[in-house]
């Protein structure tokens, strides 16, 4: 129903509350990062400090298909709290941790409830915004990831060196608990009333086949030996599981990774190139800062700031790609010459060593941020243009969860690389026994207490495991370097956009159905800057004479909610009066309103008309999808038709509505 006065505000709120639970969610995806020096200086074990960050982006990464479906059943505002809990549950574990071990488990139940507020938190913005409004909504969304991708390490970093390391996660508790006291007052309880057939076998394949790999491949060479009955037992666990997924998701009635998904050149390529650029992303902004305090002896809230070369630079460049492709409809030069550029950065940065200036460092970081940012949300572009329309969900899924893999694996196996390479180099660098209080730790204050000769011996072995680290993530960028080249250009649909944005080049996680993804196209193509060409079609389409002004009025004034007076919608936020009495006398003069302020059998027709012209209009621009053969357009079109009515002055917003999308 329309948006009163009243309402306007409550929107605001919800709205608020939804972006600070996906900021909370996403904050912590990177938060740790500057913080990771100081928590293996206090709590130990170094060779598992990549599995801070691991812990949690993996559980992130295996539950994020569940909670969208889960969402659909149940309805969103309970799931939505549930992972709330859930997650401020982890947090506050996290920062109650006596051990490593300990607080690599409370990440992951961190994470478990993280991926429910990042997937939930998206899918509620079609509970309570009206479609023309969503695609609005849903940018400022995939701003909030970039936002807290820049803002993840300095604010790490800042908490870190005022207060304690532990503070990074006692601060998501009253932050959290304030969002869900107002989510639980005023976001709408609606539930999609979808039936789903949820993959619970294919969920806990995923996850355990994934786990026993970054284990295996985390403690192979460290803990034990490569060929030791741990090791190789858990590279099998993990090959079966995979194998066994295969099997069920052949037989799953809505698989996670539908099988025929990988007959799909294009998203086999793309997931390929996306699964390596997660695994350089988190792998560089995992260890960068490690190089910033112990080597440079900068403290973590310096660390942080140095860490905005790399976040600024892709931000850049994946709002200048995004637009070139926009005007010009070719993508393919962007991931190739993105993932050059990036490995190029990459190698810059095995450079790095205690003589580096900060203007050296800050240009490398920088090289390779702008050349991630060309590459991200290309691959989830692509990958919508090249499937039909009933994988069209699926495959948008599917092409964030590979990067959300590559992220969990990146950070494991470059982390299995340095702590390996750095415990060799102490070997021969320094004499059994003089490097008493730096086992297992790599704590800036305390190395920096160490005599001249072993602190230099020190610093030496740590950049020379930095070097080996971001030499291989040099090599697997090449990879993907050359695995761009054979992504396959297709024409960009001509109808409904492929919906790549900010969100996507910073590797928001995704979960959601052909019919959700064809909506949100269809609202982002409609309800923003070209609402006005809609309706003037439309109506030219309906040999209907009327203003776009009394074209809504006409059709908001004969809804089923709308008042029956319809002068009333004279006062709904942001509806311009002078246009509003503009529209209602020129309804007046051709005798479609009565001057009581309903509609008259002319009116009721016209619109019905002009419905009609509408739903045409729409329904050409989901051609590609060849509605005929998917019926379960047909009603959503139909519904599009009327919801997207904008008020007189063109760009306000619509009414709010529990429709889904």
């Amino acid at each position: 129903m329309p948006a009163t006065a009243e309402q306007r505000p409550r929107i605001a709120v919800v709205m608020g509350g939804l972006m600070l639970v996906m900021l909370l969610a996403s904050l912590d995806q990177t938060i740790v990062s500057t913080a990771l020096p100081t928590i293996v200086g206090d709590l130990g074990g170094l060779e598992h400090l990549s599995w801070v960050v691991t812990a949690y982006l993996l559980a992130v990464t295996v539950v994020t298909p569940l909670y969208g479906k889960l969402g659909d059943l149940y309805g969103r505002k309970v799931v939505l709290q549930a992972a709330l809990v859930v997650f401020l549950i982890g947090s506050a574990l996290c920062g109650l941790a006596q051990g490593m071990t300990e607080l690599i488990a409370f990440r992951a139940i961190q994470g478990l409830g993280g991926g429910g507020l990042m997937v939930s938190a998206q899918a509620a913005i079609g509970d309570v915004v009206a479609p023309a409004q969503r695609g609005k909504y849903s940018g400022l969304f995939g701003a909030v990831f970039g936002v807290s991708s820049v803002a993840g390490p300095l604010i790490g970093g800042f908490l870190t060196t005022s207060i304690s390391w532990r503070s990074i996660f006692y601060v998501n508790l009253p932050i959290g608990i304030a969002a869900f006291f107002v989510l639980a007052r005023t976001l709408p309880s609606v539930t999609e009333r979808r039936k789903h057939q949820i993959d619970y076998a294919g969920t806990v394949l995923l996850a355990i086949g994934l786990s026993a790999i970054i284990l295996a491949t985390t403690l192979g060479g460290n803990t034990y030996g490569w060929g030791s009955p741990q090791i190789v037992g858990m590279g099998i666990v993990g090959l079966l599981a995979l194998v066994a997924l295969g099997k069920v998701e052949q037989r799953a009635t809505e698989p996670i990774l539908p099988p025929a998904l990988f007959r799909n050149r294009v998203f086999v390529v793309c997931s390929a190139v996306g699964l390596v650029v997660g695994f350089a992303l988190f792998g560089a902004l995992t260890y960068l800062p490690l190089f910033q305090q112990v080597v440079r002896g900068l403290s973590p809230t310096a660390s942080g700031l140095q860490l905005i070369p790399v976040m600024g630079g892709l931000l850049v460049s994946s709002i200048v790609s995004g637009q070139i492709i926009t005007r010009t409809g070719r993508y393919k030069l962007f991931p190739i010459a993105g993932t050059a550029v990036a490995a190029l950065g990459l190698w810059m940065l095995s450079s790095l060593d205690e003589s580096t200036a900060s203007g050296v460092a800050a240009l490398h970081m920088l090289v390779l941020g702008l050349g991630l940012g060309m590459v991200m949300q290309v691959l989830v572009l692509a990958t919508q243009n090249a499937v039909s329309y009933d994988q069209l969900g699926v495959a948008t899924s599917g092409a964030t969860l590979f990067r959300s893999i590559g992220g969990s694996l990146g950070t494991a196996v470059l982390g299995a690389i340095f702590s390996g390479r750095l415990t060799s180099e102490l070997r021969d660098k320094i004499p059994t026994g003089a490097s008493k209080g730096t086992e297992g730790g790599v704590n800036p204050a305390q190395i920096e207490r160490l005599p001249a000769r072993l602190h230099d011996a020190y610093i030496a072995s740590f950049t020379d495991a930095l070097h080996s680290v971001f030499v291989v993530a040099t090599c697997v960028m090449v990879v993907a370097f050359l695995l761009a080249w054979f992504i396959q250009e297709k024409p960009l649909r001509q109808t409904v956009e492929s919906s790549a944005g900010i969100g996507e080049a910073f590797g928001a996680p995704v979960d959601t159905d052909s019919l959700r993804e064809i909506t949100r196209g269809l609202t982002r193509l409609v309800g923003r800057e070209r609402t006005l060409a809609f309706i003037e079609t439309a109506t030219a389409r309906a040999g209907v004479d009327l203003t776009p002004s009394a074209a809504w009025l006409l059709l908001r004034g004969g809804a089923a909610d709308a008042p029956a007076d319809i002068t009333r919608l004279r006062t709904l936020p942001m509806v311009n009066p002078e246009r509003f009495d503009e529209a209602h006398a020129e309804l007046l003069a051709l005798g479609h309103a009565a001057e009581h302020g309903g509609l008259t059998a002319t009116g009721v027709a016209t619109r019905d008309q002009l419905v009609a012209a509408r739903t045409d209009c729409l329904r050409s621009l989901i051609d590609d999808w060849e509605p005929d053969e998917n019926p379960e357009l047909d009603p959503l079109v139909r519904r599009l038709a009327e919801e997207l009515a904008q008020p007189p002055h063109g760009d306000a917003p619509a009414a709010p509505t529990p429709a889904q999308a």
